[in-house]
């Protein structure tokens, strides 16, 4: 239902947003969109790399728990 904008959607919205902002801001905030975006891209990739992290860290100490419980 809400999944894809079609290109009669994405001009009413700039139209609204031209009516709404006015031509002098919308640049600025369509800059202040995009870092927006780029810094919450950058924020979900260093969870995505922390949670890599830690489970291959959990998967290296399941290892060691299982060689030393061998061992005895």
């Amino acid at each position: 239902m809400f999944g894809r904008l079609g290109a009669g959607e994405l001009i009413l919205i700039l139209a609204i947003a031209l009516v709404i902002f006015g031509p002098a801001k919308l640049p600025q905030i369509g800059q202040s969109l995009g870092k927006a975006i780029n810094e919450f891209k950058s924020s979900a990739n260093k969870v995505t790399k922390d949670l890599e992290v830690d489970v291959d860290t959990n998967k290296t100490s399941e290892v060691v728990k299982e060689s030393e419980t061998s061992k005895n």
